[in-house]
């Protein structure tokens, strides 16, 4: 199975990295309502954390952003989106070879976004690091280039007060 045609049938929804209905009725080589009728079956397996049906909302945005409607003319229901969990899941209830093939590189380039994810995450905590001590040395280069500036400005104040007190 080629990753990268998995990688990009993977969606951010809801803050969850998940795989459509469709998608993976593709993948496996079944129709979409096979698939969902199968999960209907075993529903027990599917907790909300698994599998969850989009909002008409969340549809017609990722329809939107992806600028098609995958060429089915259209659905007559939401589509169903799968957490990595829900993926393995269904590899127990399609008891194929080819089910569970595809459900090992399905959860392979989920690993693999979740390891990507994980050194974003990490150089960006680096670069904000960096970046709060590059302000806070730029900040003292600032305060010493205005100092140096205005350095005539301040001898000037100094020169024309009065002394008070005894000489």
């Amino acid at each position: 199975m080629h990753l990268q045609l998995i990688q990009k049938k993977i969606h951010e929804i809801r803050e969850q990295k998940v795989m459509l209905d469709f998608d993976i009725a593709e993948l496996y080589e079944t129709e979409t309502k096979n698939l969902n009728k199968a999960v209907k079956r075993n529903l027990s397996r599917f907790p909300k954390d698994f599998m969850f049906q989009l909002t008409k909302k969340e549809w017609e945005y990722l329809r939107f952003q992806n600028g098609t409607s995958k060429g089915k003319g259209g659905t007559r229901y939401l589509p169903y989106a799968f957490t990595e969990q829900g993926v393995s899941m269904l590899s127990a209830i399609l008891n194929s070879q080819k089910a569970i093939d595809v459900s090992i590189s399905i959860v392979r380039v989920f690993v693999m976004l979740r390891k990507y994810t994980l050194n974003f995450t990490e150089l960006k905590l680096q670069i904000k690091k960096m970046e709060k001590d590059m302000n806070r040395k730029f900040k003292d280069v600032y305060e010493a280039l205005n100092y140096l500036l205005n350095k005539d400005k301040h001898e000037v104040i100094q020169k024309e007060r009065k002394r008070i007190g005894y000489k």
